[in-house]
């Protein structure tokens, strides 16, 4: 009698099939996003890969809610900001030199109902006059709808410096523990796909910051690390997979035991990521201002974290590791 030769079972995925693809795809978004980081770097006004926000910088944020009924009259930016050179501050008692305003930003939010200044450390009073001073062109403001947040430079620079070192303890207590739950090829494979995700995060905003000036604040450290953790946890799913396949269907090639552990998670990783994305994309469209960057960066982390654990970690592991 002869042995039969033990089979795959039939798979509606195969995805190496499609590595290269995936390799080149992942490879071009690295790319752009390391393009991204240095043109920021390189850009006068901005100095660092992405463009810092308030929380890092220091300075005054001062949102206003115009009186208006239920269409306010059209202003744009550059209304404001000539409006905001023409400021003048009256001379305080302690003996401080006027901010320089010429470098204030402005965004004009909800069809110009609602207005962000983003200015130079400003005192309590400074702040008064300029929202007085700038009614000519805002029209009757809203008492309630206006806030006023000041971070002093130290903070700002001691945020920045936190923020770094959670983000290091995170990714280093991620690859202590990759490393101690299995061998050093399968701990490379998941801190490549966590370096991968978090380098694309990040170029999007690099992007963003070039393009549309959007900042990075401590809400952006935050999602940085729930990126790496999702990430993880989506490799590592598939990893005990892999593992679990290679004892099963021990007279396959890698190549076949890595299609048949991802065709088995593809659709608990899908399903998981959807579930995942839904909470996350309302805050986009109903969390408000201050939580919509933060949204932003966790649903393009997630996705971006669901496709390396299915299409860039198994795919690499017959490469690196034809014979395990």
């Amino acid at each position: 009698m002869t042995s039969a030769v033990a089979t795959p079972p039939i798979r509606f995925f195969r995805v190496s099939r499609y590595r290269r693809l995936a390799w080149w795809g992942s490879g071009l978004a690295c790319l752009l996003s390391v393009a991204g980081m240095v043109l920021c770097w390189m850009t006068p006004s901005i100095g660092l890969p992405l463009r810092p926000g308030l929380d890092f910088t220091g300075g005054t944020q001062i949102q206003l809610e115009r009186a208006c009924g239920t269409t306010c009259p059209a202003i744009t930016v550059d209304q404001l900001q000539q409006q905001l050179q023409a400021v003048r501050f009256s001379p305080g008692t302690d003996g401080r030199v006027a901010p320089n305003l010429a470098a204030a930003q402005v965004q004009v939010l909800d069809g110009g109902r609602s207005l962000m200044l983003r200015l130079p450390e400003l005192t309590p009073d400074q702040s008064t006059q300029l929202t007085e001073q700038i009614t000519p062109v805002t029209g009757p403001l809203l008492p309630a709808g206006t806030s006023v947040n000041t971070i002093g430079p130290t903070l700002g620079d001691q945020l920045l410096r936190g923020s770094l070192i959670s983000l290091l303890v995170s990714f280093a207590a991620i690859a202590a523990y990759i490393t101690f739950r299995y061998d050093r090829i399968y701990a490379a494979l998941a801190l490549l796909c966590l370096f991968h995700d978090v380098l694309i995060t990040c170029g999007l905003f690099a992007w963003l910051g070039l393009l549309r000036g959007v900042e990075v604040d401590s809400l952006f450290a935050v999602s940085l690390i729930t990126v790496a953790g999702y990430s993880v946890t989506d490799t590592v799913v598939v990893f005990d997979r892999i593992r679990e396949q290679s004892s099963v269907l021990r007279d396959l090639p890698v190549v076949d035991q890595v299609d048949v552990a991802v065709d088995a998670t593809l659709t608990r990783s899908l399903y998981t990521s959807l579930t995942t994305l839904l909470p996350v994309i309302s805050l986009i469209f109903f969390g408000g201002s201050s939580l919509f960057w933060f949204a932003v960066a966790l649903t393009a982390g997630i996705a971006v974290g669901s496709w390396s654990s299915i299409g860039i970690a198994p795919t690499l592991l017959p490469v690196l590791s034809p014979r395990r």
